[in-house]
């Protein structure tokens, strides 16, 4: 059995010998740039710049030998680069500020102001405090008092989407490089080039202003869904025919339904406003590719719609935030079992991988684990990054404890 097979077993809700695990196969389970090479050095492998794929977030594009040490059995393909193979040309020195030898694709896009903060693209800023890029507000707006809803101008709006749908060029550029990955590897591939919904809770307006629209303009949200999902159906007509063969996950949604405790928005809009168009566009990456798997991401509480997500037509559903909203992991798995694979969850991020010792961890991930990959169905990661302060031998002892546990298979 490949490393791909194990993925695609685990996937269809079959029981796997081995557990399969990830390691920033998508920009929510991968690593901070700042941790990565103190878990190269703890691995015993050579020292290199990380490769900073997820600029925001400073995440580390993890190697060949990283994933081989770790057991890791996916490769991404995201915004034109891969993690399969080295691609030397694609990437350039940057140290950002003194305080990370690295690489990156675009180094013109930071300046250094004079008390150390970066800044990218003249607007996200990183202090010499911060291990992350951010922006007032998360860069999303805010409503003052009677200030009116920002809505689109919709015909305009289609237009724009219209204008700027993949190109012939593009499809030739990504299929060839996905041609290449599948090649390389006999892990899985990732995909996430040109597949966007373009629709989630904060896509348009921001998370805090978006979930008002959806309640007070719900005519608006159709007209805007259905612009969305025109673009994204185009774009994969156009794309998935050519990398047929070649991908195996693909990413259509990245989304944050869920606080800590709660739904953002109702479950009744998420049915309405939300399910019917991400069934149109999962429905279409199925008949077009009948053997893929649709992933999406979506943090928090989102419990009380896991039949919802299932409806739409996803196959798998991250980061499974267990710890918020009152429900355990084994609500989690037997809500959905059988129906939709989950993708991360592997321990308590917030409590038990800061805070726990090595043996707690240990310990967790064998008890979660265990119950989450009974009858298939799941494959192992954090629950989100790895963030820059977590030491690199609680990074391995959750590896290591995920790949310990053996099942008699058939």
């Amino acid at each position: 059995m490949t490393r791909r097979d194990r993925v695609l077993q685990a996937l269809s809700h079959h029981e796997t010998e081995i557990v399969p695990r990830d390691l920033g196969a998508m920009k929510s389970t991968g690593i901070s740039a700042f941790a990565y090479p103190k878990l190269v050095a703890a691995l015993g492998l050579p020292p290199r710049r990380p490769r900073v794929h997820d600029t925001g977030q400073m995440l580390a594009l993890p190697e060949v030998d990283v994933l081989d040490a770790l057991g890791c059995d996916v490769v991404t393909l995201d915004g034109g680069v891969t993690n399969a193979f080295d691609e030397p040309e694609k990437w350039h020195d940057y140290d950002f500020g003194g305080r990370l030898p690295a690489r990156v694709q675009n180094p013109s896009a930071f300046a250094q102001q004079a008390d150390g903060t970066l800044v990218q693209w003249g607007s996200t800023r990183m202090p010499p405090t911060s291990y992350v890029f951010n922006a007032d507000h998360s860069g999303q707006p805010m409503l003052e008092p009677d200030q009116p809803l920002p809505l689109l101008d919709l015909k305009a709006h289609r237009e724009h989407m219209e204008a700027h749908r993949i190109t012939d060029e593009q499809v030739k550029a990504t299929a060839a490089l996905a041609r290449r990955v599948r090649g390389a590897t006999d892990r899985a591939v990732f995909f996430t080039d040109f597949c966007g919904s373009g629709i989630g809770i904060g896509a348009h307006h921001g998370i805090g202003v978006f979930p008002v629209i959806c309640k007070l303009e719900p005519d608006y949200v159709h007209e805007l869904h259905d612009i969305a999902i025109e673009h994204a159906i185009f774009n994969v007509r156009a794309l998935l025919p050519e990398v047929r063969g070649c991908v195996d996950i693909i990413m259509t949604t990245a989304d944050d339904w869920g606080t800590q405790n709660s739904l953002i928005a109702s479950a009744q809009t998420y049915r309405s406003l939300f399910r019917p168009y991400y069934r149109r566009l999962n429905d279409e990456i199925h008949r077009l590719l009948p053997g893929v798997k649709i992933f999406m991401h979506n943090c928090g509480a989102v419990y009380d719609i896991l039949d919802d997500i299932v409806e739409s037509g996803f196959d798998i559903l991250n980061p499974v935030q267990w710890p918020a909203g009152g429900h355990s992991y084994r609500e989690w798995k037997d809500r959905v079992r059988g129906r939709m694979a989950l993708w991360g969850g592997g321990l308590d991020t917030q409590h038990t991988l800061p805070h726990g010792s090595i043996e707690d961890v240990e310990r967790e991930v064998r008890e979660v684990v265990s119950y989450l990959s009974a009858g298939g169905g799941y494959m192992f990661s954090n629950i989100h990054n790895l963030l820059a302060e977590v030491a690199p031998e609680k990074v391995i002892a959750m590896y290591r404890a995920a790949g310990s546990i053996r099942r008699q298979v058939a």
